[in-house]
């Protein structure tokens, strides 16, 4: 089959979530003998010139070949180029930068959920699909729907893939006090959007269960990030009494560790004052002064060395929705995460599962000093392993993306 795959940014594995969701689908179904075309709305790109090999790329203002993608568009290189030089500035100042950069187009908003594709966008993209047709179409998100008003293109199977329940999201963080764009998006807004499609492909069950009540007549699909087991080598001693958290500087991973370190992290210091705390990714930068306690570590290349090194993690997570794809980084290590329920939403329920959940700051600390005095645990460790591999295995986490690009019996479907 020819797929093709419209999204804005090009998937990359080991990067934010959404993206390396992307990433694991697109090469899935490569491996499967599919070819995928991505074809990118906008060139969000992370310089001006990207290699990325092993897929054709094409998109409005966009040069691919031999491996390498590049835009052609001025306009859209001087954005490149700016955000590389917010990128070398401390985390907190480019963000606040980029806040005020961004005001004309979104407004001064916190978070900013998606842009939706503009009428030349959505233009250029039909044309080529047309033009191309391909076997199926898969959309990233409701924000790139629009490319499926087209009735030219109703003979060719077409699926979006959700990530978020994108209302909901909206709702939670709306409600925490915050500023959103879009401004208003509401659940039969969502509905409709979703419904230009053929079926859903949904990133986990519970949110699975939503797209089906909103949209009755649509199929619904399951697809969840894959996660590859990662045993701590012999030769790396897990630290007692060392934390970890791993995320960016998107709000609710902030929002999550404000409330740590203001309602948990000062009882767990005072009482104990061994304990520490990594923060990797971007969340390090964010903060002029962290805790006593608190190591900024920042981005890393590679996440294994930290995470084999560490006791336990933690997933404070108060806002957003989707699945918590660093809990799998986490249990694929080897790690049991405190986590709190929002966090813990989608994930399947095993007594083996390495999560804790804490409701409260009370539950959290208590939950965390419980599992710190307990020596290191082999058992423990097993377990995390155990349940990746059973659960978030390629062939199960894709089982039924096969059914849906290839039309068969519908899986769990109300």
């Amino acid at each position: 089959m020819k797929i093709a795959f419209v999204t804005d940014e090009l998937p990359r594995p080991g990067s934010a979530g959404h993206l390396a969701f992307n990433a694991a689908v697109v090469e899935w179904l490569r491996g499967q003998g599919h070819e995928v075309v991505i074809m990118l709305v906008r060139p969000r790109l992370r310089w001006p010139v990207e290699r990325f090999a092993g897929f054709a790329v094409i998109g409005p203002g966009v040069m691919a070949r031999r491996g390498l993608v590049a835009s052609g568009s001025p306009r859209n290189i001087a954005a490149t180029l700016a955000q590389r030089a917010l990128a070398a500035l401390p985390v907190g100042l480019a963000g606040r930068i980029r806040k005020r950069g961004r005001a004309g187009q979104y407004g001064v908003v916190d978070a900013i959920l998606g842009a939706f594709m503009t009428s030349a966008q959505s233009a250029w993209c039909q044309a080529r699909l047309k033009a191309m047709q391909p076997d199926a179409i898969l959309v990233d998100t409701i924000f790139r729907a629009a490319v499926l008003d087209d009735s030219g293109l109703a003979g060719i199977k077409t699926l979006i893939l959700a990530h978020d329940v994108f209302h909901q999201r909206h709702r939670i963080l709306t409600s925490a006090g915050y500023q959103v764009y879009p401004a208003e998006l509401s659940r039969e807004f969502e509905a409709q959007t979703l419904g230009k499609a053929q079926g859903i492909v949904a990133i986990q069950p519970e949110e699975a269960a939503q797209f089906r009540a909103m949209c009755p007549t649509t199929p619904v699909y399951v697809a969840s990030m894959p996660a590859l087991p990662c045993p701590r080598p012999a030769n790396i001693l897990r630290q007692p009494n060392r934390l970890v958290f791993v995320g960016g500087d998107g709000l609710p991973n902030l929002d999550g560790l404000r409330w740590f370190f203001d309602e948990v992290w000062p009882h767990l210091y005072n009482g104990r004052r061994d304990i520490t705390l990594d923060l990797i990714g971007d969340c390090a930068s964010v903060y002029g002064i962290v805790p006593a306690g608190v190591n900024r570590v920042g981005r890393v290349v590679d996440l294994g060395p930290y995470l084999h090194r560490a006791s336990l993690a933690i997933s404070p997570l108060r806002v957003g929705t989707g699945l918590k794809i660093k809990l799998l980084d986490y249990a694929r290590h080897g790690l049991t995460t405190i986590a709190t329920p929002l966090s813990l939403q989608g994930f399947a329920a095993d007594p083996r599962a390495p999560f804790i959940a804490a409701a409260d700051s009370l539950s959290f600390y208590a939950a965390i000093l419980q599992s710190l005095q307990r020596q290191t645990d082999t058992a423990a460790e097993l377990n995390a392993l155990y349940y990746v591999k059973k659960y978030y295995g390629i062939t199960t986490a894709f089982a039924e993306l096969t059914d849906a690009f290839h039309n068969g019996v519908t899986l769990n479907v109300a």
